[in-house]
């Protein structure tokens, strides 16, 4: 486990927190670009760009939760034999702390639709969208290093 990134560290937290689990995509295309959303309205951080995923629910696995949430949010069918955890992060934002599990997706079905209202675009590295969701910033300096090795 990586240390803890401190996304606003200027800004106010409550003691005490119990840290929330997350289950992210880094999902690749066959042109290695990489999608990013943009985080709905309404959210902390709206609009602020990340990889897309959700928390886990009770007695979830981390690909269980990554192939309910790519269904509900983006549309598409994950095959969980392929996918497995490649990172995590915990990021202690004002508003929560939370453990992200990354993992890569490299196969799936469906086509990219934006459920919740967010934008969605295929980048590469380095990334020029902005701003991005600070727990999202260790992703693309590991997918960088992983590009030099």
């Amino acid at each position: 486990m990586a240390d803890v990134l401190t996304a606003d560290g200027d800004l106010a937290r409550e003691g005490n927190r119990q840290i929330t689990e997350v289950a992210v995509g880094v999902l690749m295309d066959s042109q290695s670009r990489y999608l990013m959303t943009t985080r709905p309205e309404g959210k902390v951080y709206a609009g602020y760009w990340e990889f897309p995923g959700g928390k886990l629910e009770a007695s979830e696995s981390v690909v269980q939760a990554l192939k309910r949430e790519l269904i509900e949010e983006i549309g598409i069918a994950i095959d969980s034999a392929s996918t497995a955890i490649w990172r995590e992060q915990l990021v202690d934002y004002p508003h929560a702390l939370v453990r992200l599990h990354f993992c890569k997706v490299t196969r799936w079905t469906g086509v990219l639709t934006m459920r919740e209202g967010q934008v969605f675009e295929w980048v590469n590295l380095p990334a020029t969208v902005a701003p991005i969701l600070p727990g999202a910033l260790p992703v693309l300096s590991w997918l960088q290093s992983d590009l030099l090795t």
